[in-house]
């Protein structure tokens, strides 16, 4: 018994140490810091939100969305270099397989873009905030795709973010409670309380 609960343990800590930076990275370009998103396009950044106004208000969501309808995305410049260039914004249908772990190569290997988009903002020049509104009429996986050039040098910067419409899953907080119990047995088997408490 003691052998399956160390080999168990085991198992479920390395799944955790496989899975733990893929979660950390999963969502691309946007990352949360101190409770707010930021969005990486190149070295630019801006704060990332997102409005669901018809069923949610004046809640913020940083990349998945719970319902489909009216959707607000909004980046407000952290780089103030944004409002000086323009920003190209698209959203695809997610048809690269991965899910939550779709990179910018994932996108570049979809052969026919066009074909998988349901929103593109030609690039254009938009001071101190950007906004793009869009009507989601059904849930699923998509992938946003913020382009901007550098005018100086000419080099396009790309932020990929991949995110759900609708239902989103149960998400990774099962995982870690099945982790923290699994270490909670196997310390109470290791320091000897379930002897105690048979006895």
């Amino acid at each position: 018994m003691r052998a399956m609960i160390r080999t168990l343990s085991a198992i479920v800590l390395a799944a955790c140490v496989t899975l733990t930076p893929g979660i950390a990275t999963a969502h691309g370009s946007v990352t949360p810091e101190d409770d707010i998103c930021i969005i990486r396009i190149g070295y630019y950044k801006a704060h990332f939100k997102i409005y669901l106004p018809a069923t949610r208000g004046h809640k913020e969501y940083c990349e998945d969305i719970p319902d489909t309808g009216e959707t607000v995305f909004v980046m407000e410049y952290e780089h103030s270099g944004l409002g000086d260039v323009p920003i190209d914004f698209r959203i695809i249908r997610n048809v690269t397989g991965q899910g939550v772990f779709t990179a910018l190569e994932d996108v570049q290997a979809i052969d026919d873009l066009d074909a998988v988009t349901v929103i593109h903002h030609d690039a254009a020049i938009q001071q101190d905030v950007f906004t793009v509104m869009y009507n989601f009429d059904e849930q699923g996986e998509f992938v946003g795709i913020v382009n901007v050039r550098n005018p100086e040098t000419g080099k396009l910067y790309t932020a990929v973010f991949p995110f759900e419409v609708g239902f989103a899953g149960i998400g990774w907080w099962p995982w870690f409670a099945l982790v923290a119990v699994v270490l909670q047995i196997n310390y109470l088997w290791m320091s000897g309380w379930f002897g105690r408490w048979r006895r």
